[in-house]
């Protein structure tokens, strides 16, 4: 799973401002979550929907210092996000500007899979198909916890049989020799951090954005 918040719209005026990978293994348990808050060399964009302004920035990384680890977690892995062609464009926008040539890797919507399964009875935001789907509770318009909700709809959405997984497999990625800020400090979300209640319920939850994983990823 990915998931980007971006200064603005467009991946080629637009900065990324903030990345979250969730990996999922086999059996559609998660493997490891990482996040961090990223530097867009500019404005921060619309502060209302992603909630970060440009003070909690200052210790964040630029996008050509995470280069490296993102391609790593991203490698061997298929592509999955709600309209995950808006955060394909922009993660290769991004390494496009890093010198690296982001390879084309097998992708999946859970938007699109939202729709097969359940119609469009609330629309096809991610928070729509997550109401269809009965999934409810996560930091909405922050990147980890968009991503995690996109794992939620692509756990119960798609076949068990997909071929993406072989074909992401044999996509090959630049060397991490090539890359270079491999060991800049990801920054995450601290708790408290959003201005916004937990989508579905309106609790407040802790949304600590957490940089961790667990051994035997795929």
């Amino acid at each position: 799973m990915v998931d980007v918040e971006a200064t603005g719209s467009s991946s080629r005026r637009h900065r990324v401002v903030e990345v979250a990978v969730v990996q999922l293994d086999d059996e559609r348990r998660v493997q490891g979550e990482y996040s961090t808050l990223i530097d867009p060399e500019g404005p921060v964009g619309p502060t209302h929907i992603h909630g970060i302004e440009q003070h909690h920035l200052l210790p964040a990384p630029r996008f050509g210092g995470i280069a490296a680890r993102l391609a790593a977690l991203l490698r061997g892995r298929v592509l999955v996000g709600h309209n995950v062609g808006c955060d394909r464009a922009f993660l290769a926008a991004e390494f496009d500007r890093a010198g690296i040539v982001m390879p084309d890797v097998p992708t999946v919507c859970t938007m699109r899979l939202a729709e097969e399964s359940f119609g469009a009875p609330y629309g096809l935001s991610l928070r729509a198909c997550a109401r269809a789907a009965g999934i409810s509770g996560w930091a909405a318009h922050t990147a980890l916890g968009d991503a995690r909700a996109s794992g939620q709809l692509f756990a119960r959405c798609a076949p068990q049989d997909r071929g993406e997984l072989a074909e992401a497999a044999a996509v090959p990625w630049p060397a991490s020799a090539h890359m270079t800020g491999e060991g800049a400090r990801w920054i995450a979300r601290r708790a408290g951090f959003s201005p916004f209640a937990a989508a579905g319920n309106g609790d407040e939850r802790d949304r600590r954005m957490v940089s961790s994983g667990r051994h035997g990823g795929a």
